[in-house]
């Protein structure tokens, strides 16, 4: 559709001119116009006199507007030159006009803007979605910008509005004696205000111009009450405080992290809600689980389901629950590694670093088979592989909770074994999730490239084994020069007072994280091996520290499998229930095989008899499959369907783990150490 001609488009000018002039008019000026538009009911000399009547208004909206700026500089002037008014009088009253100013030029600006815009969408072809694509999206960056500008300027109304109540205060206590207490009060506000000056972060003004910013439109959204007067007064304090939640248009939802006051402590009260609710619904999902002989943690995880998007829908703080539960990984991590003593890593070092090794690169190879038989691109297979050769830490290390290790002399204790090679594909996660974006560039370069990402790749892994060499070079130092004293000193100043002991061990933990993140490397085997170095102090140091750890490790455990359950999809495993159990139970035996396999190369002839129980402890899927299939899927590697499929057959391969395990213990473990462990 192209509209050319000088009358039609004066008309549209003048249309909107008519728009400004005349509010009461615009109906009247709209139906003028398409009847000029169709040509019926009109004459020249009508049409004529109607276009010149509009630019005349806008011609005397304009001489308007320019007389009000004359006045406004005069003002200004005057003002400067009244001796009579302090400075601060004197720059409050300029800033005003000034805003006064800015007002009448942006509303100036706009009736161009929006001329200029409808003037494009007129010569533009209808039929062209691109065309009109290009236009909506130009017309939607003019409107965020002209509400950002909407917006400063209503903020610095407030700022004059309080500037001015402030100054009518001081001129009132000017005009009459004040009391002891009222100077008192005077001189606090006078310094609350300074402080409030000196702590607040000017973050929208800083980062609006920041490359990479973009203005959008939000939602604010505050909860219904049932009354509506403690509606009304909660409004009126959430707008204060910022506690209401904002909805983008891509449907995502943000809570407040820092408030504008820092003055004024603050609360999430949705976050609260949430922890209360799955603490009070995971007492009687676990004791279920307990009666019919299941692990408590699928009680924990059902828990989530039911309280998540797929049921009840009532946790608002998914992001902040799921954050909270990554502190059960690392406490449990750190658990692990307290009951996994050096001498025992020394032991089976060699076969918990070959064994994980050797069952990835297979894996991969099976997957590329499948892949390139089902025409699946290689990027892709390479991930669903490696996501899928991960096993469970968390899962087996509640499996091996106070099992009975009565190895005999020169054999191997499976749990050593287990846990050596689940700590290894911890390893391989940190390795994994740091070459990720490397294979996210590598599936989409072309193939003249592919030697250059190899090379990229190669490097990238050169970088995180010496990364691992860093970490386990600084953990011989701590181990021999730092933690003995360090405990001993806690030990000393926590008799009878626990809280020294437990926060030194704390921060023993996260000093720990930190250094392997610093150095690119998982957080979960800083917490890992933080547990590993504190077992070298002795059996009696690692009791202590359980005794004290554990409650605290069981609570945050309960968090993290609810939020694992937040993310599994009931009506989805149903509707594809037949394909979700043949490709969950083809996983598991795959990696049971593989497993069993790899362990008959590596193990010694004395200790054939573990790979049993090994293997069924490895043949389920890691629950932080969970997180690569979320980054992958934001990144662009997996679809919405393989993503979907990846979460549910981890959770299917995690409830099948119990039986798995429980048979391997049956057959292969004598009855006094089965007990313990099933």
């Amino acid at each position: 559709m192209k509209v050319t001609g000088f009358t039609p488009l004066w008309t549209l000018v003048s249309l909107l001119c008519g728009h400004l002039a005349n509010a009461a008019e615009h109906e009247d000026v709209v139906k003028h116009a398409i009847k000029l538009h169709r040509g019926k009911g009109a004459v020249i000399t009508q049409r004529k006199q109607w276009v010149l009547e509009s630019c005349r208004k806008l011609s005397g909206l304009l001489r308007q507007k320019n007389v009000v700026l004359n006045k406004l500089k005069n003002a200004i002037r005057a003002v400067e030159k009244d001796a009579g008014l302090s400075d601060e009088e004197k720059l409050f009253q300029v800033h005003t006009f000034e805003i006064f100013q800015k007002e009448l030029n942006e509303s100036e600006n706009s009736v161009f803007q929006a001329i200029h815009g409808l003037q494009r969408a007129l010569q533009g072809d209808y039929k062209d979605v691109v065309n009109m694509k290009e236009s909506s999206r130009q017309r939607l960056e003019a409107l965020r910008e002209a509400a950002i500008k909407e917006e400063m300027e209503y903020v610095e109304l407030l700022a004059a509005e309080k500037h001015q109540v402030e100054a009518l205060k001081n001129m009132q206590h000017q005009n009459k004696s004040l009391s002891m207490l009222d100077e008192i009060l005077e001189d606090v506000r006078k310094a609350a205000d300074r402080l409030e000056e000196e702590i607040e972060e000017h973050a929208f003004d800083d980062n609006k111009s920041v490359r990479g910013v973009n203005f959008e439109a939000v939602l604010r959204v505050e909860e219904d009450e049932a009354n509506s007067k403690r509606n009304a007064s909660k409004r009126e304090v959430e707008d204060d405080l910022g506690l209401s939640m904002l909805i983008d248009s891509q449907n995502n939802q943000y809570i407040l992290t820092k408030p504008r006051d820092s003055t004024i402590p603050r609360a999430d009260h949705h976050f609260i809600k949430d922890i209360v609710t799955i603490g009070m619904l995971s007492l009687p999902c676990g004791w279920l689980c307990t009666t019919i002989g299941l692990p408590t943690m699928f009680g924990y995880i059902i828990c989530g389901v039911l309280l998540g998007p797929s049921g009840l829908n009532s946790i608002k703080s998914i992001v902040q629950v799921e954050t909270l539960g990554e502190f059960g990984v690392f406490f449990t991590l750190f658990l692990v590694g307290l009951e996994f003593s050096p001498e025992r890593l020394r032991k089976v070092w060699k076969i918990s670093l070959q064994g994980p090794c050797y069952m990835t690169v297979l894996m991969i190879a099976f997957g590329l088979l499948w892949g390139h038989l089902l025409q699946i691109r290689p990027t892709q297979s390479v991930f669903i592989s490696t996501c899928l050769s991960l096993s469970s830490t968390p899962l087996v290390s509640r499996f091996l909770a106070g099992t009975v290790r009565g190895d005999k002399e020169g054999d191997i204790d499976y749990s050593s074994v287990l846990l050596g090679m689940l700590v290894m594909q911890d390893v391989q996660l940190g390795l994994f999730i740091a070459v990720m974006p490397t294979l996210i560039q590598a599936g989409a370069s072309t193939s003249s490239s592919i030697f250059k990402e190899i090379l990229r790749i190669l490097i990238l892994i050169g970088q995180i084994l010496f990364s691992l060499a860093a970490v386990f070079l600084i953990c011989l130092v701590i181990k021999t020069y730092l933690i003995g004293p360090y405990y001993r000193k806690l030990h000393a100043e926590s008799k009878g007072n626990k809280e020294i002991l437990i926060l030194g061990i704390s921060a023993f933990i996260f000093l720990m994280l930190t250094i392997t993140e610093l150095l690119d490397v998982s957080m979960e085997l800083g917490c890992f091996l933080a547990g590993a170095l504190i077992s070298s102090q002795g059996h009696m140091v690692t009791e202590e520290i359980m005794s004290c750890i554990e409650p605290i490790r069981d609570f945050l455990a309960i968090i993290f499998f609810a939020s694992i359950g937040l993310h599994v999809f009931p009506t989805f495993v149903i509707y594809e229930l037949t394909v979700l159990l043949f490709l969950t139970l083809s996983v598991v035996i795959m990696k049971f095989v593989l497993a069993v396999l790899v362990l008959s190369l590596i193990l010694p002839k004395t200790s054939q008899y573990i790979k049993w129980i090994v293997s069924a402890g490895l043949a389920q899927v890691s629950e932080f499959s969970f997180v690569l299939g979320s980054r992958a899927r934001r990144a662009g590697i997996i679809s919405r369907e393989v993503y979907l499929l990846i979460l549910s057959v981890t959770t299917l391969s995690l409830l099948l783990a119990p039986a798995l395990w429980r048979a391997a213990i049956m057959k292969c473990v004598p009855r006094p150490e089965r007990r313990s462990s099933t």
